[in-house]
This record gives structure tokens, sequence and C-alpha cells, in this order.
């Protein structure tokens, strides 16, 4: 389930983004009023950035959840830039700073695991000379999805490493992944998905783009007849890739 694009099909449905939050901000109380996955702020003096889910809350707080599934995707500069270009969004022109919403950047990393590595960091600015916090109203949450401890934190990371519903500790997860993998409109959505990454034009550049989707839909625990249906294949020529995988 650690895969960025799986999670986004996780994490579209409020419920879903809204317990992981939960478990997060260690905040029960905690209800979303809106979700976006794929949030494409503009930057017209420099860098956009595209953010996998961005969450608001009933009080106009705002969190980012980004899924890495390498450390080198999360490097601290990137973390700070993430934070920073959702205030540059959050205010109209000419509205006071007052105004600006506490945020919170989260960064979920599928790194191995060093030993004294914390699972959790949670990120603010503080003032040198009294170590007091300067109360900004910003946050950076690094959260290590390796570390499976027995948490409530540790329990939704095993789920994010599950490849099958039934392995899940969180019923309202496994809700979600029982639709993306086990129904046609699921293995659907997923395959538009995978549309979308496989720009391809040619015949044959669509017969690749067809093995790839079926080779990722395969690695995320999908159906084989699901799969077979959705790409246009038999089950059997479904299976002969699934072995094909293996050999690899």
């Amino acid at each position: 389930m650690m895969s960025d694009m799986f999670m986004r099909n996780v994490l579209n449905i409020l419920e879903c983004a809204e317990y992981v939050l939960r478990v997060i901000t260690e905040n029960d109380d905690l209800e979303l009023t809106e979700v976006v996955v794929q949030k494409d702020y503009k930057n017209l003096q420099g860098r956009s950035a595209i953010l996998d889910c961005v969450a608001v809350n009933g009080r106009k707080e705002i969190y980012d959840i980004e899924v890495q599934q390498e450390k080198a995707g999360a490097i601290p500069k990137r973390l700070r830039y993430h934070s920073s270009i959702i205030d540059v969004h959050s205010l109209y022109t000419g509205e006071e700073f007052e105004k600006l919403p506490e945020s919170k950047a989260i960064f979920i990393v599928d790194e191995e695991s060093d030993a004294g590595v914390e699972p959790i960091l949670h990120i603010k600015r503080t003032v040198r000379e009294t170590g007091g916090d300067y109360n900004d109203k910003s946050e950076i949450i690094y959260i290590n999805a390796r570390m499976k401890e027995d948490t409530e934190l540790g329990r939704l990371m095993h789920d994010f490493h599950c490849t099958k519903a039934e392995d899940m500790y969180s019923e309202v997860l496994a809700k979600r992944v029982r639709v993306l993998k086990e129904t046609r409109e699921g293995v659907e959505t997923m395959c538009k998905e995978m549309d979308k990454i496989y720009q391809v034009g040619e015949e044959c550049g669509k017969e690749k783009g067809k093995y790839e989707t079926a080779m990722k839909l395969l690695e995320l625990g999908a159906r084989e007849d699901m799969i077979a249906e959705a790409v246009g294949h038999s089950v059997e020529e479904i299976k002969r890739w699934k072995n094909d995988m293996k050999r690899q």
C-alpha cells in the first residue's frame, strides 16, 4: 500500500484521510471538511508543487500528507518548501497575516530503520535563546513508515505496508483497499491512474503500457481476473506475466 499512487486513491476518501490524521496527530476529535489529492499549487515566480493530499478541518487548519518511498524524496529543504507553499496560497490579497491558518506538512517515508531513530519527529521553530516555541502555528511531521511498533501509529504503518485488506488492523482503510483491489470499479480506477503514468501512443507502446499496468496491479495485490478484464487480456495471460515477474 505504500505506493504513492495507491495511497492517493485511499486518501481521497475523507473518512480514510480523517482516520490517518487522527492517528498521526493523536486527536480523535479531528474532523475534516475537505480532502483534495494531487493539489496543484502554482508559483508564477518559481517552482510549483503538486501535493499528494491536502486536507482541511473545521477550524480551517491545513494538512499536507506526502508519501515517499525513498528518503531522498524527503530532504529537509523539500519539507520546508512544502510548508511554505501552503502558506503562500492560504491568504488572499490584502488579508491580514493573523488570518494565516495553522498548517502541518506530514511526510510518511518508507526508509530503513536505524538504531535510535524515532518513529515520528515533530519539527517546529524554536527560539534559540530561551528554547521556547516560536508559536508560528506551522509544523513539519516526519514519520518513518518502517517502524511498526505496537502503538496506534505503528499499527497504521503496518497497514500501509499490507497488500491484503484482511491483514490490516483498521477496518476504515481495509474497506477502501477492498474496493480498489477486489471490485471492477476499483481496478478500473487504478488502471486510469496507470494510464496517466504510461502515456503511450503507438500500438506497441499501448501494449507495453497494458503490461506495466498489469504488473503494478499484481504488485498491489489486485485479483487476476479483475486485472485481465481491465487491460483486455485473458486470465491465463495475466498468470503468465505473473510467473515471468516471479522469475525476474
